[in-house]
């Protein structure tokens, strides 16, 4: 027996609830592009042009998870030397970087898939 009723309000309830976390995750992510320029990343990383071209984040999201994006936020030396990155001047690691401001960062990093 089937119940159009219900399975056409679980799809309603589906769809509005993806829409909600899709808004958050981008004000997240919008509020991390803040971050990055409080912060003046742009002074040793580039975004779609903008920055110094020679730490370009662009595609990093499609490359790089979560996890991965905060431990070179937090942790960069270590990252650096996993990755063999020889890159001078080396990033410094951000570990004081209070935690909402961080998950805002590593959100916009994220996002950063092209």
């Amino acid at each position: 027996m089937t119940f159009p009723r219900i399975e056409a309000l679980a799809v309603t309830v589906l769809v509005v609830v993806t829409g909600v976390a899709s808004g958050q995750a981008q004000a997240q992510a919008d509020k991390g592009q803040q971050v990055f320029a409080a912060q003046k990343c742009s002074i040793c990383h580039s975004v779609a042009g903008e920055g110094n071209k020679k730490g370009p984040l662009d595609g990093v999201g499609a490359k790089l998870s979560a996890a991965e994006v905060r431990q070179w936020i937090t942790n960069a030396p270590e990252m650096a030397a996993k990755a063999k990155s020889e890159r001078k001047p080396p990033m410094k690691a951000f570990a004081a970087l209070p935690k909402d401001e961080l998950d805002a960062l590593v959100a916009y990093v994220e996002s950063l898939k092209k």
